[in-house]
């Protein structure tokens, strides 16, 4: 039942991410704390399966850091490819 904090707790970073770094106009809302939600369940389930349980420190301390750094670097790079493909598809079409 832990996991499910992990899914909360990565949506609420990814939600944070959203509305902290910049061009949130180019991309939706719910895809950054769908990928900081998946990727906290995904950390949560592969470290249990490993043998740690939710008393680990490093299984909390794995279900904050890795989804933070997922999604950051994720928006980033979105972020990035969706100015360079808008630009392309500006001068494909001679707008600029």
């Amino acid at each position: 039942m832990d996991i499910l904090l992990a899914f909360i707790l990565g949506a609420t970073l990814g939600l944070a991410a959203h509305f902290v770094l910049p061009g949130r106009h180019l991309r939706g809302a719910a895809l950054m704390p769908l990928v900081g939600s998946v990727t906290g369940g995904a950390v949560w389930l592969a470290l249990t399966w490993l043998g740690l349980t939710s008393a680990s420190f490093l299984l909390w301390a794995a279900a904050v850091v890795v989804p933070a750094a997922v999604v950051f670097a994720a928006t980033v790079l979105l972020t990035r490819s969706r100015v360079a493909r808008d630009e392309r598809v500006k001068k494909s079409l001679k707008l600029v």
